[in-house]
């Protein structure tokens, strides 16, 4: 029986959709209806190519492809695809054109139960994008999802879990959505994402056990945030350029036994946001051998912040290297370990001993520092004349000089050699390897007509100069 209905598969696929002419190349999704209910649980159901439209509900086990040339169009209105239960694997498709109501927040794709598979479609024009609820074991690989026009804090999220452990989240690219968001998921694989112009690239929720890695957050208003999230670990993921109202590349809020290391937090206003993580008194937090570097503030904490170790990360060129909210001092976090601290680019100690390693403790003392976090105003004159008035009194008169921020008794003389991922965008060396060769060649022919013309004045001053030109004047 198995095999006659996949040979009635096989016909059917092979066979023109008659209502197709007659709504003027769009199929009524109907038609995918009808294949699989002539489908067996665990078949395989290949779409035949062309626009349906229409809500599309799955309620059988078995694996829905479109072979990258069906589009399924909800016309505005509602979620476009409901998966009902487990084992649907849902390949190939364009999915677009969800509702934009905020009362039922539809989705391009909403699962119910799980198992189910999401890998390798498109999603255009959706309010949500993905949204598992209560479906652990899912596997969401491989899509792009674009959200609607609208403003960021109406939009709706590209992948939202709820309740859904055990779930791999992998090499998804998300544009112009709100996050990707985990709420009360355990136990997750989220690797290889691509999240830009959306809000939070990706927000945890009440999630523990999970392993983020090798993502890159670009272009949002904040790259990861953790909140009330416990037992995670951050490794190798690009943060950069994050510079929305918070602008944080990572946030960590409330949060316990949290491992950050070998990521690249770069030119983004803050690279490391920390608020009372860990909480819990016996928890430690591990910040180690990440690229702080061209951040606003690399390094920004609450001033109850404590049991963080903050080690071999390289500290490069931050307007602040590191800034307390609010004002205070970090001496409850440790910044070295077995003998080795971090690297400061405005470290200005010395290695007599050449290990490495500085001579004098690195231990930073800004008057004005101090009064900038008290009073974040005051960051308009960062780098200008009353900055270095403030410090220069601060220096004549030692009294009017705080505690220093923090100590980091062992700081390396030289960077660290940190394995960070690169960037997965393919495309930009090689665009700013053309760049700067373009500036090098503009800036070679501007130097030439530049001494051309000098050469020039320097002939017709010294013909002057003889009383040999007669016409032009001199």
């Amino acid at each position: 029986m198995r095999w006659s209905r996949r040979f009635i598969l096989a016909l059917l696929i092979g066979m023109p959709l008659a209502p197709a002419a007659a709504l003027g190349g769009e199929i009524p999704v109907e038609e995918i209806v009808r294949l699989i209910e002539l489908a067996d649980e665990g078949d395989t159901v290949i779409v035949p190519p062309g626009t349906y439209s229409g809500h599309l509900v799955v309620g059988k086990p078995l694996c829905l492809a479109g072979a990258g040339a069906v589009i399924i169009d909800g016309g505005g209105e509602g979620t476009v695809v409901e998966l009902r239960v487990p084992g649907i694997t849902l390949r190939g498709f364009t999915i677009r054109g969800s509702g934009a109501t905020v009362d039922h927040e539809p989705a391009g794709v909403r699962a119910f139960d799980g198992p189910v598979v999401i890998e390798e479609n498109r999603f255009e024009d959706v309010y949500f994008g993905i949204d598992l609820r209560q479906s652990p074991g899912s596997i969401i690989r491989n899509n792009e999802l674009v959200g609607k026009e609208l403003e960021i804090g109406r939009r709706g999220d590209g992948i939202r879990l709820w309740w859904s452990h055990g779930c791999v989240i992998q090499e998804n690219t998300v544009r112009d959505m709100r996050d990707m968001v985990f709420w009360y998921s355990e136990d997750l694989d989220i690797s290889r994402n691509h999240v830009t112009g959306s809000r939070y690239g990706l927000h945890f929720m009440y999630s523990h056990n999970t392993v983020l890695s090798e993502n890159e957050l670009t272009g949002n208003s904040v790259g990861i945030y953790l909140m009330y999230s416990n037992s995670i670990t951050l490794k190798r993921n690009r943060v950069l350029n994050n510079r929305g109202s918070s602008g944080y590349g990572i946030g960590l809020k409330d949060c316990d036994d949290i491992i950050v290391e070998d990521n690249a937090l770069l030119a983004n206003r803050v690279g490391a946001y920390i608020d009372n993580s860990p909480s819990s008194v016996d928890s430690v937090g591990l910040i180690a051998n990440n690229s702080f570097s061209f951040n606003e503030i690399g390094l920004l904490a609450t001033p109850i912040t404590h049991g963080n170790v903050i080690v071999g990360n390289a500290f490069f060129e931050n307007e602040e290297q590191v800034a307390v909210h609010g004002g205070g001092q970090l001496d409850r976090n440790s910044f070295t370990k077995d003998g080795r601290g971090n690297f400061w680019s405005d470290y200005a100690g010395f290695d007599l001993g050449g290990d490495g390693v500085g001579d004098v403790p690195h231990e930073p003392r800004s008057l004005f520092r101090n009064l900038l976090a008290r009073e974040p105003n005051l960051r308009i004159f960062v780098h200008s004349p009353a900055q270095q008035a403030i410090e220069l009194t601060a220096r004549a008169f030692p009294d009017l000089s705080p505690r220093p921020m923090f100590s980091d008794p062992s700081p390396l003389s030289v960077p660290p050699d940190l394995e960070l991922m690169e960037s997965t965008d393919a495309e930009k060396p090689w665009r700013m390897a053309f760049f700067s060769i373009g500036l090098l060649i503009g800036s070679v022919g501007v130097g030439w007509l530049f001494a051309n013309e000098r050469d020039q004045v320097i002939e017709k001053q010294a013909a002057c100069a003889q009383g040999g030109l007669t016409n032009d004047p001199c």
